[in-house]
């Protein structure tokens, strides 16, 4: 084993002196439920993206499933189908699941890790509702291409923008191309509110669906609840007689999915060093991409496009077809040398076994489980500084050195 104080993480995040005050604050209150934090989260996140309406959830993965389930009240049934990705954190074809819907897998273009939009039509059918691009790692979507064919067959688009703060494409950001835009807030990522996730749209009455979903389907919805920030009198609770309270009047089948406000406070203390914590993870991620250009006989990642910039989740990496290696042996001696990696994901439909009662078969899906086999990504976050990144760069040049002596 080599033997270096140097070590990488995979991830870290920042508590903010700001959100401490507020945790304390609200802990004194003892009013800690979903309140006057979550809303201000919510307001400030929409500003930060430029969309007009934000619906704060319990995590990216609900985030998903509620974005989707607001279909049921346009005419979507149980069973119909979702297209998406092969290729992506398995809590994407959870979500479709979870929400009622079927996944339907596309594969992915090993290039740019996205769905591969020359494939998508062919997946379209009667039953199709609704087509749910990720950016994975951050690198955005073909949402032009995507669009085009939503429009085409009318059908909705959700984007899975868990990983992907800061990204955009063509001028925009990612989340507010499509209908609806889910993103993770977990710890990991650029904006965390520890566990949680954000539903981004610019419909006024797809926000209001989801401020039922959230909360069991009920028939309230208002931006801002009086009962829920100062204990106050609602004068829409008996609106639709005497001893009828809506609060208890149910219209849709929903979840339990709200965020709290202690979740909340540490995502507005997040906001606050967003624009930091971006410079210094798009910082990091473009100093490996280009430098680990040398390594390219043996390994590849993505690459940023002119009209797009990627959001610093992580850098990707690829093993070649004929490396001499496995990405087993990479992982094994990158973790001798203190840098925590994880695997570029799987293939959902035929590398993830609770999805075998699909019927997919090993090779429906070709360069998905490649990535899935070969593929890994490392940290890239706030914490770490050029001479990490130098480290990193050394041990693959001191890796490859051993396979090609």
């Amino acid at each position: 084993m080599i033997r270096n104080p140097m070590k990488v993480a995979f991830g870290t995040m920042t508590v903010t002196k700001k959100s401490k005050d507020m945790v304390r604050r609200i802990l004194d209150s003892g009013r800690v439920s979903c309140g006057y934090y979550v809303r201000e989260f919510e307001k400030r996140f929409a500003r930060l993206i430029a969309t007009r309406q934000a619906v704060a959830v319990s995590s990216g993965t609900d985030a998903d499933a509620l974005a989707l389930a607001i279909f049921y009240d346009f005419g979507a049934k149980r069973n119909d189908e979702v297209i998406v990705p092969a290729l992506s954190f398995v809590a994407t074809g959870n979500a479709v699941l979870q929400a009622g819907f079927k996944p339907v897998f596309v594969d992915i273009d090993p290039k740019t890790l996205n769905i591969d939009t020359d494939l998508i039509e062919r997946a379209v059918t009667k039953k199709t509702r609704a087509i749910m691009p990720v950016h994975l790692m951050g690198k955005p979507a073909a949402m032009d291409e995507i669009n085009h064919i939503a429009r085409k067959h009318q059908l909705f688009v959700v984007e899975d923008a868990a990983e992907a703060h800061g990204a955009m494409y063509k001028g925009r950001h990612v989340g507010t191309l499509g209908d609806l835009g889910a993103f993770s807030l977990y710890v990991a990522h650029i904006i965390t509110s520890i566990e949680g996730g954000m539903v981004v749209t610019e419909r006024k009455d797809f926000a209001e669906i989801l401020r039922s979903l959230r909360s069991h389907g009920r028939a309230c919805k208002c931006e801002q609840c009086v009962v829920n920030i100062a204990s106050a009198s609602c004068p829409k609770r008996f609106q639709y007689g005497a001893g009828e309270d809506m609060r208890f009047l149910f219209e849709r089948i929903g979840f339990s999915a709200k965020m709290n406000e202690i979740e909340a406070a540490v995502g507005l203390g997040n906001l606050g060093i967003y624009k930091k914590i971006l410079e210094r993870r798009r910082r990091n991620l473009l100093y490996l991409m280009k430098r680990f250009k040398k390594n390219e006989e043996f390994f590849y990642s993505i690459e940023e496009e002119s009209y797009e910039k990627i959001g610093p989740h992580a850098f990707p990496v690829v093993v070649r077809r004929g490396a001499p290696f496995r990405r087993q042996d990479l992982v094994c001696f990158l973790t001798q040398n203190n840098i925590d990696s994880r695997s570029l994901f799987s293939s959902m439909p035929t590398q993830c076994s609770g999805f075998s009662f699909l019927g997919h078969r090993y090779g429906d899906f070709p360069a998905a489980e490649y990535i899935g086999e070969n593929g890994l990504h490392i940290g890239v976050h706030q914490d770490l500084g050029v001479k990490h990144l130098d480290y990193i760069l050394a041990t693959f040049t001191k890796f490859i050195k051993k396979f090609t002596k």
